[in-house]
């Protein structure tokens, strides 16, 4: 443990400082002790999320683990497996992907009007793709024809709804959500439930909440999927 903070960087200390506010402000003293509504609440989205999960059915399957924003790759992947695989002889329907966004990379499940209200692009260290500066947006949802271009391939559809069009599944970590919502809430002066409140309507459409994701990491190899780290 000693070696792990000894070699995180200053703003990382600082925010897992922040965090620290934020979950005590929001009272997760029920990671230890999970109180009785949290542990409800849990369990509906277990509940949910395992009939989700009974869409992985391709013949082949894998796992894409995004716990942070890195450029595009957490959405490219996604789609070299897809494109090879058609390639190789196994249409795009006939493969299972799941796509699991999970610690810093929770901004991404989520509406630009939030990115631009909370400054995910800031908080998360997520620059656009377009600017190279802190995002205002969620570059990842309905981007432009031309948005993406990879050398030697040329434009590349890698949107989460171009993705989902070609069955690939998003989920997110609702863990993640409810302490980063206390992070921002401490430092904005807000009520910390009414901004996990707010995160929680803003998930786009077809993105399936998740009790943690590495919950979801678990119950995707289960499913028979292949793991493969976004970075």
């Amino acid at each position: 443990m000693s070696r792990s903070l000894s070699n995180t960087s200053p703003s990382r200390r600082d925010f897992l400082g922040q965090a620290a506010i934020g979950a005590a402000a929001l009272g997760l003293g029920w990671l230890a002790s999970p109180l009785p509504a949290v542990a409800a609440e849990t369990a509906m989205l277990a509940d949910a999320a395992d009939d989700w999960f009974k869409k992985i059915n391709g013949k082949h399957r894998l796992l894409i683990d995004s716990p942070r924003p890195h450029s595009i790759f957490p959405f490219a992947w996604p789609k070299v497996f897809l494109i090879t695989n058609s390639m190789t002889g196994t249409p795009e329907k006939e493969c299972s992907v799941v796509v699991v966004l999970r610690h810093d990379a929770i901004p991404y499940a989520m509406k630009t009007d939030l990115w631009s209200k909370y400054k995910f692009g800031e908080m998360f260290k997520a620059d656009d793709p377009a600017t190279q500066a802190p995002s205002l947006r969620n570059p990842f949802w309905q981007p432009g024809p031309n948005d993406f271009s990879v050398p030697g391939v040329g434009p590349v559809e890698i949107g989460i709804d171009q993705l989902q069009k070609s069955g690939v599944m998003f989920c997110v970590c609702n863990m993640a959500i409810t302490v980063y919502s206390a992070v921002a809430a401490t430092s904005m002066g807000m009520d910390a439930e009414q901004v996990r409140s707010e995160w929680l309507a803003g998930v786009l459409p077809g993105i399936q909440v998740v009790p943690s994701g590495v919950w979801a990491i678990g119950r995707a190899q289960e499913k028979g999927c292949a793991y493969c780290f976004a970075g």
